[in-house]
């Protein structure tokens, strides 16, 4: 961790010399200093104990657009099944493990399934690693429900170790 954080503070220090050479003190000369200090510690990054971390920041953006992928199906799937002129859903409770360890991780992944539309996370068990989900309709959620965890719990290991 300290070695990210090394970097970051590096990046930060390119972009206030680069304000610095500019004589300019505004946002854009600082966003422009920035992403060269960014590529700058990019072809250092060898002489870096630990990786780069501009890593972290694609991981990031990759969870992001997952996330927001995950959440237009699911609410077109919801928005299906609630204009249709009978209801026909069956709603239902089902237990899910987990792969997750930290606090953090389990958090993150149940506020996820909880903001995509159809599911609600109820209950967690840290120490069995187990999330009672509801799901809105049980018989066509539970299947899809369990891939998206999937996909998340991938997508936060990559963030967050």
């Amino acid at each position: 961790m300290a070695e990210i954080t090394t970097q970051i503070l590096l990046n930060l220090l390119i972009a206030f010399v680069w304000m610095l050479l500019n004589e300019s003190w505004n946002i854009i000369i600082f966003g422009i200093g920035y992403v060269i200090g960014f590529f700058i510690i990019f072809l250092m990054r060898r002489f870096f104990p630990g990786y780069f971390y501009g890593r972290k920041v694609i991981f990031i953006i990759k969870l992001f657009s997952l996330f927001i992928i995950e959440l237009l199906k699911s609410s077109v799937v919801v928005t299906m099944q609630v204009t249709r002129p009978k209801l026909n859903i069956q709603p239902g409770i089902f237990r899910s493990e987990t792969i997750l360890k930290t606090d953090l991780e389990i958090t993150l992944l149940s506020t996820l399934l909880t903001l995509t539309p159809g599911s609600v996370v109820m209950e967690i068990d840290p120490e069995a690693g187990v999330m009672f989900i509801h799901a809105m309709d049980v018989t066509e959620f539970q299947n899809s429900i369990t891939k998206t965890k999937h996909k998340f719990e991938k997508a936060i290991i990559e963030v967050m170790r």
